[in-house]
């Protein structure tokens, strides 16, 4: 778990604000959801079976009794507050949510156990034009971010009844080759089969690339509905790579599912994987609704969008000195009138005393562009000394009344 200190935090601020404006534009909502949940929300919705639910959640009993957990990710939460609260009503949810998620991986690059995501999630359209839009505000979010080589997969996976048909046919093609399963695909092979087409082993690659594929057994339904999605890409031009083996594994799941993927990351190169999860709803004892979403790791979007991209600068615009005896209170009492006046105006105050001299060393170093002092002279005859830090340019002297002026030209406010 990492500490994000203040050379970083522009770049994540940068991310986040043009992130959440492109959600407003296309109508997404916030929904901010709690940290810790009921544990079996997670063992229901995720799987008891599954890596995440059985080696990575932070699980603890509370002094109720009650079993609670740290959420390793938010769709769940997002379910769980659209059936408590009645929210649904005909008319599609559009959420949005960030904050962070747990999970006691084994950290490596772009992966830590305490990690940051943004989630989306849609709320009753079925058809292929709201799987669409998602991915279409995937890619707006790479524009804006100013990201390139990033490169999306797409796969069908049919509706329930088609992916039995299939997982019948591949438990029975990997049971055959069994010999060649590693030891956490045996394990799947019992448990969850699909998620076997998801192994990074190497050694295993051959066997998966032979494997029976799903877009066999699709049925008419979902081969349509993956027809017009594509055409809806096409038509945006979102290029894509239809990729026969993304897979989700849990049964609720149904029909498109999608992944952002890079190369700048190593082995971890997914940025942005989500789908449709028609039957989730129904898992919490919800009438069907369909629903698709995604989610994406902040962590490595900011490691693709690397040190070029600093965000805002966080140096002030000015920093401002009061020396001398009875100073600090006009001098405050300034700063903050030019704070309500100045909206965008970053001012730091010179706190701590110390030397003249040590004042302006602060100064300079803080990163500001200009320097306000105020002495006992100025305080008496209202003015207030304006000194240029980063130019050669003669100090002045200004009124308090002209000030505001001043700087909005100077800075450009």
């Amino acid at each position: 778990m990492n500490d994000i200190l203040d050379d970083a935090t522009p770049r994540w601020r940068f991310l986040e604000q043009r992130m959440q404006d492109v959600l407003d534009r296309y109508g997404y909502r916030e929904i901010r959801l709690p940290v810790i949940e009921q544990t079996g929300l997670f063992e229901r919705s995720i799987g008891e079976d599954t890596d995440i639910v059985s080696k990575e959640m932070y699980t603890f009993t509370d002094r109720n009794g009650d079993s609670l957990t740290l959420r390793p990710e938010g769709t769940a939460g997002c379910v769980r507050a659209v059936l408590q609260h009645s929210l649904y009503n005909g008319n599609p949810l559009r959420f949005w949510y960030m904050g962070p998620m747990f999970r006691r991986e084994r950290p490596q690059k772009g992966r830590t156990r305490q990690f940051n995501q943004i989630g989306v999630e849609v709320f009753g359209p079925e058809g292929p034009d709201v799987d669409a839009e998602l991915i279409l505000m995937c890619a707006r979010m790479w524009r804006e971010l100013g990201l390139e080589g990033i490169t999306l997969q797409i796969n069908s996976l049919g509706t329930p009844a088609a992916r039995l048909r299939y997982r019948d046919v591949l438990v029975e093609y990997l049971t055959d080759h069994a010999d060649q399963l590693d030891d956490d695909s045996r394990v799947r092979l019992r448990r969850n089969p699909l998620r076997i087409l998801d192994s990074k082993n190497p050694e295993m690659q051959s066997l998966i690339n032979s494997a029976p594929a799903l877009d066999a057994y699709l049925d008419d339904e979902s081969q349509q509905h993956f027809r017009e999605l594509q055409d809806i890409l096409k038509a945006a031009g979102v290029g894509f790579e239809v990729n026969p083996r993304l897979v989700r594994g849990l049964d609720y799941y149904a029909k498109t599912v999608f992944e952002w993927i890079t190369d700048r990351l190593g082995a971890q190169g997914t940025i942005c994987a989500g789908g449709r999860y028609d039957g989730l709803v129904e898992v919490f004892g919800g009438k069907p609704l369909p629903a698709a979403g995604f989610a994406m790791g902040l962590e490595r979007l900011v490691e693709v969008m690397g040190a070029d991209a600093a965000g805002p600068d966080p140096a002030p615009h000015i920093y401002f000195i009061c020396a001398g005896e009875h100073t600090a209170s006009a001098g405050f009492a300034l700063a903050e009138r030019l704070r309500q006046e100045l909206p965008p105006l970053k001012l730091v105050m010179h706190c701590g005393g110390g030397s003249f001299k040590s004042s302006f060393k602060k100064a300079d170093r803080s990163g500001a562009e200009l320097a306000l002092v105020l002495g006992e002279q100025e305080l008496e005859h209202k003015i207030i000394g304006l000194k240029y830090l980063r130019q050669d340019a003669p100090q002045q002297q200004v009124s308090w009344d002209g000030l505001v002026p001043l700087l909005r030209a100077e800075l450009g406010l």
